[in-house]
């Protein structure tokens, strides 16, 4: 049987919010799902139910068809009986174990001989053998983080899940890992279900998205494909699209969506079932800015305006252009300087209609 994860479930906070989640995904061959959502919008929470660690006020949590939990039948697996090996944001190492005496903790049902044939294993795999006699103290944040994700896969676990994996290493150790880990979950093999509120983890890390917001689930698919294509409004705020325009439809022919942005006329992919009112969303780095009148290209919109700000991201840029509606546009510093973008600068911004989302609006 495939290995499928199926939860519909709700954790109710008395004086606080109301956590629905409803997935299903498979993951059979080891593939990243990634529960994507800002801070406070429930992730932990739902991954907490996944492990055992809470219980669901409502509804049922299901691995390869047994059920985990089921409130309406009062079913519930204990932890250390769903076969889930976790990674937390802290790592939760024991500091007055070595490194081998932690990978070994979870493993009290095998002989000491295969425990220690374990151990060495999965340190093997992860390239941390020269590290088992230390204690975590004398760590550094990657080394650590290697010997937590080793001790949550020590005892095979069916299932690994993580919960902001990278959030506790500074920001160039994490940049360093990201690229690392997510090797070592694609070669370990195991089903895994991360959670992250960083956009760059989710699309580094990932292999399908679940977009968690304002209570629910509000969207599942390839990670490229939902940063791309965000079914609503929501989901558009979330993954970090940066112009999301209100518009109404002016035409439609082609395939293709005429809609009107305050004065701005832009032509999208035509969603199918547009009646009046959407939203046109595009992301920043879509938008491409040319001098002038610019030249003359495929692009279906072009959008005549003047720079009104401009930041200085590292090696991006990220300007404000007020083409009748303000616009976001990322470019690369060398553009910018080749092109002498600054605040007062008369452009061009281009943008191709596939770049362009319409999402309908209630």
């Amino acid at each position: 049987m495939s290995a499928t994860l199926a939860l519909d479930v709700e954790r109710r906070f008395p004086g606080g919010p109301t956590v629905r989640a409803r997935l299903e995904v498979l993951l059979e061959g080891g593939p990243v799902t990634v529960l994507f959502g800002p801070s406070g919008s429930g992730k932990t929470t739902v991954l907490r139910c996944i492990a055992g660690l809470d219980r669901p006020d409502a509804g049922s949590v299901r691995f390869q068809g047994r059920a985990w939990s089921d409130a309406a039948a009062r079913v519930f697996v204990p932890p250390q009986r769903r076969g889930v090996g976790l990674l937390f944001q802290d790592y939760a190492l024991f500091p007055h174990l070595t490194v081998a005496a932690n990978l070994g903790y979870g493993l009290g049902a095998l002989s000491r001989a295969e425990r220690e044939e374990r151990v060495r294993s999965v340190a093997g795999f992860l390239r941390i053998e020269e590290l088992l006699g230390r204690r975590p103290g004398q760590l550094s944040g990657g080394q650590r983080q290697r010997v937590a994700l080793a001790r949550a896969l020590a005892p095979r676990p069916r299932l690994l899940l993580l919960d902001e994996p990278l959030s506790a290493l500074d920001a160039p150790t994490r940049q360093e890992l990201r690229g690392e880990l997510r090797a070592l979950l694609k070669e370990a093999g195991t089903p895994s279900l991360l959670v992250t509120h960083e956009r760059v983890e989710a699309l580094a890390l990932g292999d399908r998205l679940a977009v968690l917001a304002e209570g629910g689930i509000r969207q599942v698919g390839p990670v490229h494909e939902v940063f791309a294509a965000p079914a609503d409004l929501v989901v558009a705020r979330v993954v970090g699209t940066d112009n999301v325009l209100p518009a109404r439809l002016v035409r439609r022919a082609g395939g293709l969506a005429t809609v009107l942005a305050g004065v701005v006329e832009l032509v999208g992919l035509d969603p199918g079932h547009l009646e009046d009112r959407a939203y046109a969303c595009f992301r920043a780095e879509e938008v491409v800015v040319e001098e002038g009148t610019g030249l003359e290209t495929s692009a279906q919109n072009r959008l005549a305006g003047t720079i009104a700000a401009r930041a200085d991201e590292g090696p991006l840029v990220r300007l404000w252009i007020d083409c009748g509606e303000r616009v976001v546009a990322l470019v690369t510093r060398a553009s910018a300087e080749r092109l002498g973008l600054a605040p007062g600068r008369r452009v061009t911004a281009l943008l191709k209609a596939p770049s362009v989302r319409i999402v309908p609006r209630a």
